[in-house]
């Protein structure tokens, strides 16, 4: 296989895709009268829940998964001198398309959406809020992605000269893109655990932690690297190109490392706090405590001992390590919350059409990017895709 990347070509109307388009249509119409009716017009959201589905899957979750950017960059460029270049570049399109999908649904969640512009006038800034320092690294880093996806649209127009021109210049600054892109997620990762420690009591104490950066961070990198890991199988298997278990095992290594250091630091803590015997306790968040535990530990025995470099278990392994994220995220955001009496939320049909035609959005734009610019390394002809 040549390292070059290359247009992968095929059809971009298949009934797959189709299907991909239908979902983003469907959406339309939501976002349309949430913008000029009114949020409630199309949420579930109240004052006892001021934030749902929008904020815990699309921005906290969204932008977890979407650091395969980050967490390939750094290891990448970084830590291993280029191994993992022929990854890079899809990574980093998973991260681009991630983080447009957490900026967009922070926009939808805003009530006075109108005044979003606030947020990049120093008139307004605050920089003692953990929320304006989240808005502002989730925008930064978004930028930061679209100036490391963009020599993948240079390289498809590199027949023009100017195209040529501005790669020959952006080659020369790239690195410190790349460098503030492994950075700002780091901060705005983190305090995206960080925001909930100001719900104070509200937050469920087995949720509720000065451990919370730290442990939104670790499990950030790894949903990050599982991400890739995901994206990568599912690549190879539906477009018949053989599955880069050499680098994909090496990711998958500090992945493991990872959820093994989560699972120490989240037990050390609830040790060190006597709250072990909470644990057991019959209702529904200690159950859900204890699949993402299963879901946290399950990549442990699929990674370790004899068949371990089967790219099955690769697969299943970065499956549970991004699930186990999502779960953690979704408990202590939305079911270790409790605001009072009398409250209650679940996500409206408005809510789950939103974010259902965002991540449809997100696969589409993904497929339409490989079958037209030079994103995945070149090989030979893919047959039978219809992906």
């Amino acid at each position: 296989m040549s390292e070059r990347p290359a247009p992968i070509g095929g059809k971009l109307v298949t009934p797959f895709t189709a299907v991909l388009a239908l979902l983003v249509v469907l959406m339309l119409p939501v976002l349309a009268v949430r913008f000029f009716v009114g949020i409630g017009a199309v949420t579930n959201l109240s004052d006892g829940y001021p934030w749902g589905l929008w904020i815990a899957w699309d921005v906290v979750i969204g932008s977890a998964l979407g650091a395969s950017g980050f967490t390939v960059a750094f290891t990448a460029y970084i830590l291993n001198r280029g191994k993992y270049h022929s990854i890079v570049r899809p990574a980093v399109l998973t991260g681009l398309f991630g983080y447009v999908m957490a900026a967009s649904s922070v926009i939808f969640d805003l009530g006075r959406w109108w005044d979003m512009w606030h947020i990049f006038t120093p008139k307004y800034a605050q920089p003692s809020s953990v929320l304006f320092e989240v808005a502002i690294c989730i925008a930064t880093y978004t930028m930061v992605l679209m100036v490391e996806a963009s020599p993948m649209v240079l390289e498809k127009f590199s027949r023009f000269r100017i195209a040529r021109a501005v790669r020959k210049r952006l080659d020369k600054v790239l690195f410190l893109f790349i460098a503030i892109g492994v950075l700002l997620p780091t901060m705005h990762q983190s305090s995206l655990g960080s925001m909930l420690m100001v719900y104070g009591p509200q937050i469920d104490p087995i949720y509720q932690t000065q451990m919370l950066p730290l442990l939104f961070l670790s499990s950030t990198i790894g949903m990050g690297l599982a991400a890739v890991v995901v994206e990568g199988s599912i690549t190879s298997l539906s477009l018949r190109r053989p599955v880069e278990t050499d680098l994909l095992g090496r990711l998958m290594k500090v992945a493991l490392a990872l959820s093994v250091g989560f699972l120490v630091m989240r037990f050390g803590d609830l040790a060190y706090r006597g709250l072990l015997p909470a644990l057991f306790e019959p209702r529904l968040l200690t159950g859900m405590f204890w699949l993402e535990t299963a879901l946290f530990a399950a990549p442990i025995p699929l990674l370790l001992g004899k068949g371990s470099r089967r790219p099955r278990r690769f697969f299943l392994a970065a499956m549970a390590m991004a699930f186990a994220g999502i779960l953690y995220r979704l408990d202590a955001y939305l079911v270790a919350y409790r605001t009072g009496d009398g409250w209650q939320y679940f996500p409206s049909l408005g809510e789950l059409s939103v974010t259902i035609g965002l991540v449809a959005f997100e696969i589409l734009a993904f497929i339409i990017a490989i079958r037209l610019l030079p994103v995945l390394p070149k090989m030979g002809r893919a047959v039978g895709s219809q992906a």
